[in-house]
């Protein structure tokens, strides 16, 4: 036995936070640095001044509380087997979990500016991002009791999540069919329940100005391990009395893309940045790995830089999750929505049509009327309509329902609401 000295933070919303050694050395590589400049919440910026908070310490939030979770569970479960390369490989997972976020405005540039430039953006880009990480900074992970290959692998991984555990073939990355739980804590396929939600519901809402419903820390006082009859897995499972505080976690989420992540004046203003970008891909050159230079859109495959609903589409996410009671800790078993209360929501999703305009002249009275027919022909209710004072910005482009370009200095919006029963 040896003891760890540990970097101290002061986070704003996790108070004292200590870091392991190996993290502070990731944190000090540039790739992670670059995280720095990264908002949390792209164009929300714009829309809420208080939204300044970036990646950074997001993903230093996640790394902790990937830690405290993983640590709880060794503690109160000592036969579960836990040793110190597990928690060290769930650490380092949870902090670089979001390493290939591609910048400077987060989801905005993955969402409306990539889709519409070759090449693809890689689904693995944290996992490529990590590996050249460790590559470029020769960083010794076995110096700190990591085993390579392996190691390497259980990180990446965790990473990415596992989508059916029941298709891994065990031992996976190292790890034993006992240990399979670990998959769930930093992107959990199966349910959604994950230190990264816990971090960003709770930092999104101290930035915005909102209310958290979700009190991580209660799950993570009552988190237990059992092994599960139906796939014979070993899942982490939450005390049966903790359901309304899950469902209050779902709803938070919901919330944050209704008030925030999703605001009519955040996409217009994402949309316009969005175009800026396409017009500029072609003059603006970057210099990458060897010299080479790229340009915005291309710079993504070199390292060197790189519809609402409760979290399952329209699926009760309550339904994937396990519980135990006080009086059988080692059972785990569902809790239907009808054990809970006749209060909760009736279906779980629903998708919301913008339509987005500069126009305010016939052709926007035009495009409303084809919106009235066309929901009259899907059988949709009426759309409601907000206009929008004028923008007074000429030889501005926006984004009509069919993605089509037109020219103005005026912006209206349309909106449109359906409901999607479960």
């Amino acid at each position: 036995m040896f003891y760890v000295f540990c970097q101290v933070f002061n986070d704003p919303i996790h108070g004292t936070v200590e870091l392991h050694p190996l993290l502070i050395k990731i944190i000090d590589t540039p790739q992670f640095q670059r995280l720095r400049n990264i908002k949390q919440l792209g164009g929300a910026y714009f829309v809420y001044p208080g939204a300044s908070h970036n990646r950074f310490e997001h993903s230093i939030g996640v790394g902790h509380l990937a830690g405290q979770l993983v640590e709880a569970l060794r503690t109160r479960q000592p036969e579960l087997d836990i040793n110190d390369r597990d928690v060290l490989c769930v650490k380092i997972a949870g902090l670089c979990h979001d390493l290939g976020e591609t910048g400077p405005f987060s989801h905005l540039l993955s969402q409306f500016f990539i889709p519409k430039v070759p090449p693809p953006r890689s689904t693995k880009a944290s996992v490529e991002m990590f590996d050249h990480l460790v590559k470029s900074n020769n960083l010794e992970l076995e110096a700190y009791g990591l085993i390579l290959p392996e190691d390497m692998d259980f990180i990446k991984q965790m990473i990415e999540g596992l989508k059916d555990p029941k298709a891994v073939q065990w031992p996976y990355c190292g790890r034993p069919k006992e240990k399979s739980f670990l998959f769930e804590i930093v992107a959990n396929k199966t349910n959604g329940i994950d230190v990264d939600k816990f971090d960003y519901f709770a930092r999104d809402c101290y930035h915005l100005g909102m209310q958290n419903n979700f009190d991580h820390l209660r799950f993570i006082q009552f988190a237990r391990v059992i092994k599960v009859k139906k796939d014979g897995l070993n899942h982490i499972c939450c005390r049966d009395k903790e359901v309304g505080n899950l469902y209050d976690m779902f709803y938070t989420r919901n919330c944050l893309h209704r008030r925030a992540y999703q605001h009519k004046v955040n996409k217009i203003i994402e949309h316009m940045i969005a175009e800026a970008f396409l017009k500029a891909d072609k003059h603006i050159k970057i210099e990458g790995s060897q010299r080479q230079m790229f340009t915005l859109s291309t710079a993504i495959g070199d390292m060197e830089f790189l519809t609402f609903d409760y979290g399952m589409k329209d699926k009760d996410p309550i339904n994937n999750v396990y519980f135990y009671s006080k009086r059988n800790p080692d059972t785990a078993f569902n809790i239907t929505r009808d054990q809970v209360s006749k209060l909760l929501p009736a279906c779980f999703s629903e998708q919301l049509i913008g339509v987005y305009s500069r126009n305010t002249d016939q052709s926007m009275e035009d495009a409303r009327k084809h919106l009235d027919q066309w929901c009259i022909r899907k059988g949709l209710p009426n759309p409601q309509t907000k206009t929008r004072q004028k923008l007074n910005k000429p030889d501005n482009e926006a984004i009509t329902r069919e993605g089509k370009l037109k020219t103005g200095s005026n912006l209206e919006k349309t909106r449109e609401t359906r409901r999607t029963s479960k």
